[in-house]
């Protein structure tokens, strides 16, 4: 049986310009390895809403994955929770799930909880969240898309696991399919 496949969306004006260096690809692609799943693409866009939303619709139907990278902020140029919801046709609005886990974040800082940074609580409808020990802005998988924050230290430390362990696990990694596959690949090692 082939591994599963998966795309990577990265997403940002500052990553073409330049001014960023994303280091996010090859950590993805390291883990994913490790998991029996094949990163095959990568694709980098702008800023821009119909590229974002086009990207998704065509990396989510061709590959078992789609992971993205960016745009998940509280800035006027984070649009990528937006557009995901568009390419599924879901509405997006603030959950209180994950307003909650802002609250907490910002008040454990002393923080106020402003209108920029509940952005980062915009959630489509029906997805699920992943959780962010970092800066606490959750990341969500819908369908098969799973949308992250761009900083190499959130991925690095994120891992794909889903904010609420009673829910439904978010991250690929956890079906059954995968572990196995794994397991036999270290006894095939050893």
């Amino acid at each position: 049986m082939p591994n599963p496949t998966a795309a990577m969306l990265v997403i940002g004006d500052e990553i073409l310009s330049g001014r960023t260096r994303d280091a996010n690809m090859h950590h993805l692609a390291t883990e994913l390895t490790h998991f029996g799943i094949d990163l095959k693409e990568v694709r980098v866009v702008s800023d821009d809403a119909d590229a974002i939303t086009q990207a998704v619709k065509t990396l989510s139907s061709t590959y078992d994955h789609l992971f993205t990278s960016g745009g998940i902020g509280p800035t006027h140029d984070d649009i990528t929770a937006d557009n995901v919801a568009r390419a599924f046709g879901r509405s997006i609005d603030i959950r209180d799930d994950a307003r909650a886990i802002l609250q907490a974040h910002y008040d454990r800082q002393g923080i106020e909880l402003n209108e920029a940074r509940l952005r980062m609580a915009r959630i489509p409808d029906g997805a699920t969240l992943i959780e962010n020990p970092i800066s606490a802005a959750p990341g969500f998988t819908l369908e098969n898309v799973h949308v992250m924050a761009g900083s190499q230290d959130i991925r690095g430390h994120a891992g794909l696991h889903p904010a609420h362990p009673h829910r439904r696990r978010a991250d690929p990694f956890t079906k059954p399919a995968h572990h196995a596959r794994r397991r036999r690949h270290r006894r095939a090692a050893t």
